[in-house]
């Protein structure tokens, strides 16, 4: 008894919404999520004075590492459905665009400017750059400066790569909080409902990056 009390007690670093977090995510998905939760916030508690090149290669290996590539159908039962970083780690599943939500919530949680960061839609070459059969993927963008060639962060490749070392993919369209970006032009980022949607549901959770 008194073994179970103490694993159910939060770690002395943890803030106050980190553990109203935790206790929620045991709750709803079980212990073994709450883990891996309470490893996401210990994670950001360290990274919290590193610098970006740091924060994207360990957030991009925490997620790559922790969670399971299944897609929506399997775990949600939609054919679409982007999911929260504490969805994604409650489940321990998620796809690509999950992958990319958590790794952007992430980082800009740890300080990384928003212009920095797109979400970035690409067609994914099946089979190599010569191949001509695609398939939808999503994928973080880090930008040093607005000129800048991307780092490319991807659940499909562990190494963060230069976007022209990535001839695999095919760039759709790119989008953070300050808008969409197609074409050379620049749209609301209003347009897309699911990231309002997304919003709104990690609010819902207590977590606000």
């Amino acid at each position: 008894m008194l073994l179970a009390l103490v694993c159910t007690l939060p770690p002395l670093w943890l803030e106050a919404d980190d553990a109203a977090l935790i206790a929620m995510v045991s709750k709803r998905y079980g212990v073994p999520a709450a883990t891996q939760v309470s490893e996401w916030r210990a994670l950001v508690a360290a990274l919290k004075d590193s610098n970006e090149t740091d924060a994207l290669r360990r957030v991009n290996e925490f997620f790559n590492r922790r969670v399971r590539f299944v897609e929506d159908a399997q775990v949600w039962g939609q054919a679409d459905y982007w999911a929260t970083p504490i969805e994604l780690l409650g489940k321990g599943a998620g796809d690509c665009e999950d992958y990319t939500i958590a790794k952007f919530f992430t980082l800009r949680e740890l300080g990384v400017p928003e212009h920095k960061l797109r979400l970035i839609y690409v067609k994914a070459r099946i089979g190599g750059p010569a191949s001509s059969v695609t398939q939808a993927h999503m994928v973080l963008g880090y930008y040093e400066t607005p000129t800048s060639q991307p780092l490319v962060l991807d659940n499909l490749i562990s190494d963060i790569r230069p976007a022209a070392q990535r001839t695999d993919l095919l760039p759709v369209f790119s989008f953070n909080a300050e808008g969409v970006y197609a074409g050379g032009t620049v749209s609301s980022v209003e347009r897309l409902s699911r990231w309002k949607d997304l919003q709104l549901k990690t609010k819902g959770e207590g977590y606000t990056p």
